[in-house]
């Protein structure tokens, strides 16, 4: 694990990290909102609201919606744990719309 500086919330950059996670796409809107300065926060804040945004509407699917709560459940406690050791962990289709700085630098469909 490396060392982490403090977010602007106050917060230990790995703990802020984790908190994005807590209550699942909820507190990943309200880090997105508050959090200033950290770019480790920034992109677990933004990976956690896609993630489990998309996981929500996928879970009112009849008959396999449940298999996407489980999916759900089981990166909860995956994203959470990652966060904490302080490490950048990076889903494969929404890390990389998570790991933009700024809006500027999302692609632009032509």
């Amino acid at each position: 694990m490396e060392e982490r500086g403090k977010s602007s919330t106050g917060l230990d950059e790995n703990v802020a990290g984790f908190f994005c996670y807590l209550f699942f796409f909820v507190t990943g809107i309200v880090f997105l909102v508050v959090e200033k300065e950290s770019s480790f926060v920034k992109f677990h804040a933004r990976q956690s609201t896609i993630t489990f945004l998309i996981l929500l509407v996928l879970s009112w699917i009849p008959v396999i919606g449940f298999l996407f709560w489980i999916l759900g459940l089981i990166l909860w406690l995956l994203l959470m744990i990652k966060a904490l050791q302080g490490q950048r962990y990076s889903l494969p289709i929404v890390g990389k719309m998570s790991g933009t700085e700024s809006p500027d630098q999302l692609p632009v469909l032509r």
